[in-house]
Formats: structure tokens, C-alpha cells, sequence
């Protein structure tokens, strides 16, 4: 098998920060054509400069990252500092990237490349607010049809709202995106908070990555010492759920994750639930279903995969 061919569009970000480094430790997957940055947890600024220093930490400056949106299509910006801090990536001190940024638009990197790779090999891997690949697709509708598929990081169900009670933060970031993206046709796989926070750093998981000694393992470890004092004090939950790297361990792993084939719809009208992922578990509507939304993980073999990954790097 090839490893697979993917962009990763982000907004790094101490989880996204994980899921940058599982994929650039698994050559034999998964083929990094590029990193998109999108403004989300943080402004633009900082995600773009965030997704140069994991690269870097990776030791990959070699892997190309570009500045795409800092903006959502038709709202004010709004981050999530109370979460991943000021930078974005508070926990470890990491020093400012060396490798250059693209002087292409992220939104620009995306059109050529799916123009330019065979149709139907490019997976699009969304880690935050999906700006940019809607953008893509309202700037080059023909693109679409040439997607493999998106995996990506939001939205919820039984967990519903992290940022308001309705609504998880990267759907309600840019809802008139992530309505665009799933009105698309492409196929989709959605991991939403009722798979992420089951994927808890505990403190003897925590442990494991510091005392894999490597510069990442102590990195990782750092990260989630910091992020987790958010989720612990809302849910009274054992840890911090790393969220976006479920995306790149089901690329790696699918059997990991157990789900449902679905129709989910974007709210982009009302404010009261904005950005809400209208979730058809149960089948009680005729709409047709667009996305596997994932319900379940495998935890323990989710951590495995991570451990064994960052000993690599």
C-alpha cells in the first residue's frame, strides 16, 4: 500500500500540534503534501508560525507550510487563548521556526495540488475551522469531485457544545463554511467531541510520553500538562482530550474508531445554536446521509499508536 496522499489545514493548537507529529511519524501511511494554516484557536499569525515550530520539532523543515484565511466567510474571528493560551501552544518553550513560510496562499496550495494530483488520491485532513476548504471549493468548484475524501475534527452530538451549549468550536468558528464543506458531496469522516473526549491524556498516559525522552515525548508531555487544566476544571474529566489526533490515527488505524454513516447538517441561521451539527443519529429524517460521524474509540489502542509513534521522532 502507498501511503496516503493529505493536506493538513490547521490552527495549531496543542492537540493539532500531536496530530502534525503522528502524521510525519508515519511515512508508511500517510504523505504530507503540504500544511494549510488557518486563524482559529489563535489568530493566523501565530497557527502559521505554531505549524512551523512542530514541523521543526519533528525535525521536518523540509514539509511546506502556508498561510491560508485569517478570517471566517461571513463572521468575526473568534479563538479559544482560555484554551491553548496566548500562543496557541503554552506548555512547552519552543523556539521560533527557522523554515520559511510558503509566499503561496494556503487556499491557492490546495486548488493546485488537487488539480495537479490524480483525482481521487488527496485526502484534505481539517483540524480546525474549515475556511479554507470552503473557500477552495467556492473558488474552484472543480476541484470538489477531485477530493478522496476529508477527514476532519469537529462538530458533536451527545457531547453537543464546547464553546456554546450548542455548538463545538471549529463548526461554530465558521459555520458558513463547514455548511459549504458538507453540502459538498465529498465523503466525509467526522471524529466529534463524543469520540474526542473519550481519548483523555490521564496522568499515567502523560507519564508515558515524558518518559519516551525524546524532545517530542517531553513536548507532548508539556502540552497537555497546560492544556489540560481547562478540561479538567469544565468536565471534572481525568485529563485533556486530544482531539485532532483522532483524524490522523483513523487514516492510520481506522478500526480505532466505530461510527455511523449519517445526514449531518450545519445551523448557520439561528444564534442560539449556531454552528451546531444537526446529527441524524437515530434515522428520524429522510435527508440523506454525507458523513461517517464517528461515536466510539478505542483509547487504549489510540494511545499505543501515539506512544509508539512519538518514540520515533
Amino acid at each position: 500500500m502507498k501511503p496516503q496522499k493529505i493536506i493538513i489545514d490547521t490552527d495549531p493548537g496543542q492537540d493539532d500540534a500531536v496530530a502534525i507529529l503522528l502524521a510525519l511519524a508515519s511515512p508508511e501511511e500517510i504523505e504530507v503534501l503540504g500544511i494549510t494554516a488557518v486563524a482559529g484557536n489563535v489568530p493566523l499569525s501565530l497557527t502559521e508560525s505554531n505549524a512551523r515550530r512542530i514541523c521543526e520539532l519533528a525535525g521536518r523543515p523540509d514539509v511546506k507550510v502556508f498561510a491560508g484565511c485569517d478570517r471566517p466567510m461571513g463572521r468575526v474571528l473568534v479563538t479559544a487563548e482560555h484554551v491553548h493560551g496566548e500562543t496557541g501552544l503554552n506548555g512547552p518553550v519552543l523556539p521560533d521556526p527557522t523554515m520559511p513560510l510558503q509566499d503561496q496562499h494556503g487556499v491557492d496550495f490546495i486548488i493546485d495540488t488537487l488539480r495537479a494530483e490524480p483525482a481521487g488520491t488527496v485526502t484534505l485532513c481539517p483540524l480546525g475551522p474549515l475556511t479554507n476548504i470552503a473557500t477552495a471549493f467556492e473558488r474552484a468548484p472543480d476541484i470538489v469531485e477531485r477530493v478522496k475524501q476529508i477527514v476532519l475534527m469537529g462538530g458533536a452530538y451527545f457531547e453537543v457544545g464546547n464553546i456554546t451549549p450548542a455548538a463545538e468550536f471549529n463548526i461554530y468558528v465558521d459555520p458558513q463554511a463547514a455548511d459549504i464543506v458538507f453540502k459538498s458531496g465529498v465523503s466525509i469522516v467526522v471524529m466529534p467531541l463524543d469520540v474526542t473526549h473519550k481519548a483523555l491524556v490521564t496522568t499515567p498516559r502523560n507519564d508515558a510520553f515524558r518518559a519516551i525522552g525524546n524532545r517530542v515525548g517531553i513536548a507532548v508531555a508539556e502540552m497537555t500538562d497546560f492544556f489540560e487544566r481547562f478540561d479538567k476544571e469544565k468536565y471534572g474529566s481525568e485529563g485533556a482530550p486530544l482531539h485532532d489526533p483522532c483524524v490522523t490515527a483513523y487514516l492510520i488505524n481506522p478500526d480505532l474508531f466505530t461510527g455511523r454513516h449519517i445526514n449531518v447538517t450545519i445551523e448557520t441561521e439561528s444564534e442560539l445554536t449556531m454552528g451546531m451539527t444537526v446529527a441524524d443519529w437515530w434515522g428520524v429524517t429522510d435527508r440523506a446521509p454525507n458523513a461517517l460521524f464517528m461515536g466510539d474509540i478505542d483509547a487504549d489502542g489510540f494511545f499505543a499508536l501515539l506512544h509508539e509513534r512519538m518514540a520515533r521522532l
